[in-house]
């Protein structure tokens, strides 16, 4: 079992010294050196047991300031913890920072050299891969210029590009591919999926939780330093989504001390968050509207959606329903406000009318959301809510897949 290890990490934990005054003369640093200093200690990670097998695409997600990217720069060798235990089996190519095993002063051509170098290969290896690392990176015609001159996204490029050639058998990736262009994140992530298909490893920390989603085997959410979940990452996307949801409103109700938004406990006199709109709850109904369970293949499909707003002040509201096969892949995401259509906040529940329901055979989970108008910030946010089952008669059950299109045969 050892053997198809790729990182083994038990009980890590990492603290960093944070001080509370700031030094910047001479006669400060005189007059500080005479007084109890004073900082506080801040626990980045905190004791985090977890293992990623070979081969595997291992996502990790969380908040600014969970931890992640501390935890990386650990496998990677560039901190030491406190205390705990990290194993590696196989070489690591480490992606963390903007500019890390770079020179500014140095052409592309030197700093491939030179941050290839650090990775561990010889110029040998450099020489014959060169090519390949320029041709990926897409920077030709600008690989005897001064890095410094490059923009963030093509020394993220460059960077990235030398990382992928290193050919280790672990690759670390912080989220600095949000820099690049959406050309080049796609042409990245089909490099991941080379990886993984060679047996390679990738662990990815990303904010992006579609792309962990949408790639990773397994998942991890962080949270204060501590592990919340390690397992699907649809799981850990789904908490991730509740959490920075609570965090959201506990800030605007800190905020704007609205007397609708908070409750005093019957308990213990603590304060009850309540939200500024909230999912009540979806019936599916039929073209009579009688609610159903079940629908056959293009039945038509009624998902009447309740909701209430406690913030009378908001004027416009985004609400989206998703939905997911067993897999928990997306079949389809729609809402009010890519529809053009506007949400009368005064009524307490919205159609969405689906004319031919053209999935076929299989249970499938419904997710539902209310979004603030401008941005995607969500007031609530209820994961697999409900089943959708769906039957298919005749012909129906000899096709295989999700859905039925509409066609003809010609000849």
């Amino acid at each position: 079992m050892e053997k198809e290890i790729a990182i083994s990490v038990k009980n890590l934990s990492k603290k960093f010294v944070i001080p509370h005054e700031r030094i910047n003369t001479l006669r400060g640093a005189f007059v500080s050196a005479l007084k109890p200093k004073a900082y506080e200690e801040f626990k980045a990670l905190d004791d985090i047991s977890f293992e990623v097998k070979k081969g595997e695409f291992f996502g990790i997600i969380g908040r600014n300031g969970s931890g992640k990217s501390t935890l990386l720069k650990i496998l990677a060798g560039i901190y030491k913890p406190d205390s705990g235990r990290v194993k590696v089996n196989g070489m690591v190519s480490p992606f963390l920072e903007l500019g890390i095993g770079f020179n500014p002063e140095l052409s592309g051509r030197d700093n491939i050299y030179l941050n290839a170098t650090v990775l561990g290969l010889s110029k040998k290896q450099i020489d014959e891969k060169f090519d390949e690392i320029v041709e990926f990176s897409e920077l030709g015609r600008f690989i005897d210029q001064k890095l410094k001159n490059y923009s963030s996204g093509m020394q993220v490029r460059l960077a990235f590009s030398v990382a992928v050639h290193a050919n280790r058998d672990i690759l670390l990736m912080d989220e600095v591919l949000a820099v690049g262009d959406a050309n080049f994140q796609s042409k990245c992530l089909e490099e991941f999926s080379k990886y993984h298909d060679q047996g390679k490893t990738v662990i990815l920390v990303t904010h992006d939780i579609g792309t962990v989603q949408k790639y990773c085997d397994r998942a991890m959410l962080l949270r204060d330093g501590k592990v919340e979940i390690i397992g699907n990452p649809q799981d850990a996307a789904n908490m991730y989504t509740s959490q920075n949801m609570s965090d959201e409103e506990k800030r605007i109700t800190k905020g704007e001390k609205a007397e609708s938004e908070m409750a005093k406990s019957s308990t213990a006199g603590e304060r009850i968050v309540s939200k500024i709109a909230v999912i009540k709850g979806v019936d599916f109904m039929d073209e009579k509207g009688m609610k159903r369970k079940t629908f056959r293949t293009n039945d038509k499909l009624i998902a009447r959606i309740y909701y209430s707003i406690n913030d009378h002040k908001l004027k416009e509201c985004n609400l989206g329903l998703a939905l997911l096969d067993d897999t928990d892949h997306y079949i389809f995401v729609y809402n009010t406000d890519m529809d053009n259509f506007k949400l009368d906040l005064q009524k307490n529940y919205v159609d969405i009318v689906f004319e031919k329901l053209t999935l076929l055979k299989g249970t499938y989970a419904v997710n539902l959301a209310m979004f603030k108008k401008t941005g995607m910030k969500a007031y609530d946010f209820k994961p697999n809510l409900k089943k959708l089952q769906v039957y298919s008669e005749g012909n129906f059950n000899l096709y295989k897949g999700i859905i039925s299109i509409e066609h003809t045969w010609r000849q």
